[in-house]
């Protein structure tokens, strides 16, 4: 009954074409080229897997829409399809798929300011359809960010790991210790933040980390 009321009072329009009904419809979905491949990136971040480029027009508004004012929240099982859809896509099929008991999902946090503001995480909306569909354990209050910095999109490539820095601690090393940590977020920029983040659970005991991103700019 909720989600009938919504659609008939707020109906939904594809951010691609403006078509009623839903925010993606096929024919914009066959505009969006999904990946087949996933990226090594360092010592601490080993891989990133990516479902789709950000430059993607269609790809754009459904993050902006999702982050920004006036928050569509429900965008995030759009962009949790698009990951869902790369997963099976994959040439080689990642271990996560079938080895579940060694890996725990995280979302990267948000400093509880902006979190204040948005209100709700990107990554933990994404994160939490990711634990459903994947069957692995979400824990959303492991990584914790202590520190509040500038928008990293605001900021030139080489000003961001400097801002980025010690912007992050890990609050229960025992939970990750030994473990293999699917860290997720919405968008692979510079990567600085994420590979923060990878540094410090890394330190605090994870056995590896990677990066789930719905795209890489």
């Amino acid at each position: 009954m909720k989600d009938f009321l919504l659609k008939l009072f707020f109906p939904r329009f594809c951010l691609g074409c403006q078509k009623e009904g839903t925010y993606l419809c096929q024919d914009c979905l066959s505009l969006i080229d999904i990946s087949n491949r996933f990226l090594k990136i360092d010592k601490n971040l080993s891989r990133l897997y990516f479902s789709t480029d950000y430059e993607n027009f269609i790809v754009k508004k459904l993050i902006k829409n999702f982050k920004y004012k006036p928050f569509a929240k429900d965008l995030s099982k759009t962009l949790i399809f698009l990951i869902i859809i790369y997963f099976q896509n994959l040439e080689k099929k990642p271990q996560f798929l079938e080895k579940k008991e060694e890996f725990i999902l995280i979302p990267l946090p948000l400093h509880k300011k902006r979190l204040r503001w948005r209100g709700f995480n990107q990554a933990e909306l994404i994160a939490k359809g990711l634990s459903d569909f994947l069957k692995i354990p979400l824990f959303s209050d492991v990584l914790i960010k202590n520190k509040k910095t500038l928008p990293q999109a605001k900021l030139p490539k080489e000003k961001r790991q400097e801002n980025i820095r010690g912007a992050f601690f890990c609050k229960k090393p025992k939970i990750i210790k030994d473990k293999r940590i699917l860290l997720v977020d919405d968008v692979f920029t510079t990567g600085a933040t994420m590979k923060e983040a990878a540094r410090v659970l890394k330190k605090a005991g994870a056995k590896s980390v990677w990066g789930i991103v719905v795209a890489k700019e």
